[in-house]
Formats: C-alpha cells, sequence, structure tokens
C-alpha cells in the first residue's frame, strides 16, 4: 500500500454537516417539512461545492 492509502479520508464530514445545517436552518426559518428537506439538499449540495474548491489539495 502506498503511503496516500493509509490517510483516512474525512470527506463526508463536510457533506453531512451541510446536510445537518442546511435542514437545520430551513426548520427554523420556515418552520414546514417541504422548506426543510430542499434546504438540507441546498447545505449538502454547499457542502460539496466546499469540499472541491475550498479545501481541495489542502492536508489534514
Amino acid at each position: 500500500m502506498t503511503k496516500g492509502e493509509n490517510i483516512k479520508s474525512f470527506d463526508w464530514v463536510y457533506y453531512v454537516l451541510g446536510l445537518f445545517f442546511g435542514g437545520l436552518t430551513g426548520a427554523v426559518i420556515s418552520g414546514s417539512f417541504g422548506w426543510t428537506i430542499l434546504s438540507a439538499i441546498l447545505g449538502f449540495i454547499f457542502g460539496a461545492i466546499f469540499l472541491g474548491s475550498i479545501v481541495k489539495g489542502r492536508k489534514y
């Protein structure tokens, strides 16, 4: 195994945080289930954008 394979990837943390806090924000602002789901999906997308553009190439 190479050294890169031994390092654990924590990319999933950004997706989970985006999903959770997006849904939480939607629930607090609107209070309806539909907007909560929509904002959770948007939070997931922003987490992916953050991971792909800002954090890309950084070492832990």
